[in-house]
């Protein structure tokens, strides 16, 4: 538990990666694999990926890095873009573009205004690509600029094998995920907690009919969610059902159960309900979120210089959980604490940040700010201070 310290030069580049971890600028790695245990049942789908949210670990992979078409859980990247770039209460003229556009739809008509969520509603539950087309252009001006900033986004993921060229997944060549990388586009939505509510809402209302901002706004439509996993499955919080002749049914889903947040991607899955439901089983029964330290537990002594006090104790701001195997061994762990400097400058604020600590097992990683658990004033400064008179 103590500070390591380094020649000069692993210093520097120590200094230089917590520096990067503490900005956030450490990329994923999409492509990181994890305890994939046994799993007997055959899988329907081309391709599938189950994935715990939080450690982003791979619990089961069937082809999982094979570019597929994905249909409408395209809609999953839209609705994060959408919700990135725009507020939800932003209300949004219907383009003419919008109007008529191919497979489903909740009819919108052009000139109509219904705000951002509203068209988030009819997105995710009826898998709208009318509505798909108004918040891309809503957002972006055009719908190739709005594939653009779909691409970047994915770029900024470090995703390398998915490309969009659209905001709904009609089929194209040049439109593509895996089902790990669609996995991972998943969990970055469901951070957001307005997209997380979206996503398990059932049905909803959203206005029908309003041109301008003193129309009666009391016709409405009536919006189904079509992810039956809702209903069928314990602490299903979503995601996207998706179809095409030529990709076939797609399904992303998620649940919670015990503090764990599983994602489960089928692509080309004729039997995805039972597809998901097996593997969500597998993956709660056979893993759970285990909790190393808890927040606050780790005590670390840090030298101070100019302190009323010769240290202050560094202490964990976060948990340090990481999702294992059931029953796995964890007297293996290894702590190691990281901190830029030799010693801190007193003054020091409770709470302020100092260093890191990170955790090591099985070849993974896990890791918490370390902060100052309370303050340290400066020294009486005439008792360091000495005066010479003439």
């Amino acid at each position: 538990m103590n500070a390591n310290y380094y020649p000069q030069a692993a210093r520097i580049i120590s200094l230089l990666l917590l520096c990067a971890i503490f900005i956030g600028i450490l990329p994923f790695d999409a492509k990181s694999v994890g305890y994939c245990l046994a799993f007997e049942r055959e899988i329907s789908a081309k391709a599938a990926f189950l994935m715990e949210a939080e450690d982003r670990l791979c619990l089961y992979e069937k082809n999982a890095d094979t570019r597929l078409g994905e249909a409408s859980t395209t809609k999953i990247m839209t609705a994060l873009v959408v919700s990135e770039e725009l507020p939800l209460d932003k209300v949004v003229a219907v383009p003419d573009e919008a109007v008529g556009v191919e497979g489903s739809s909740v009819y919108l008509s052009a000139g109509e205004l219904l705000s951002v969520r509203e068209l988030l509603l009819a997105l995710l539950l009826e898998s709208a690509n009318d509505a798909a087309v108004a918040l891309a252009i809503a957002t972006a001006g055009s719908l190739p600029a709005f594939a653009e900033l779909m691409n970047e986004k994915a770029a900024e993921l470090g995703l390398e094998d998915t490309h969009f060229t659209n905001p709904h997944g009609l089929y194209d060549e040049e439109h593509y995920t895996t089902a790990r990388e669609l996995a991972i586009i998943t969990a970055e939505a469901l951070n957001s907690e307005e997209l997380r509510e979206i996503f398990a809402t059932k049905s909803a209302t959203i206005p029908l009919g309003a041109k301008k901002d003193s129309d009666e706004r009391e016709s409405k439509r009536y919006l189904r969610n079509h992810n039956k996993m809702l209903s069928l499955y314990e602490g299903a919080i979503g995601v996207k059902t998706g179809f095409t002749k030529k990709t076939g049914r797609c399904l992303v889903s998620a649940a919670e159960r015990d503090g764990m947040t599983l994602i489960c991607v089928t692509l080309g899955a004729p039997d995805d309900w039972n597809d998901h439901t097996a593997l969500l089983d597998h993956g709660f029964n056979s893993y759970a979120r285990v909790t190393l330290y808890e927040k606050g537990e780790l005590r670390i002594p840090y030298a101070l210089t100019g302190g009323s006090e010769q240290y202050v104790t560094a202490t964990n701001s976060e948990p340090l959980t990481m999702t294992l195997p059931k029953g796995f061994e964890i007297n293996q762990a290894a702590l190691n604490s990281e901190f830029p400097h030799h010693f801190e400058f007193a003054p020091v604020e409770a709470g302020a940040l100092l260093g890191r600590a990170t955790v090591s097992l099985e070849g993974r990683q896990i890791s918490s700010p370390l902060v100052a658990a309370y303050g340290v004033p400066s020294a009486n400064r005439r008792e360091h201070k000495r005066f010479i008179f003439f």
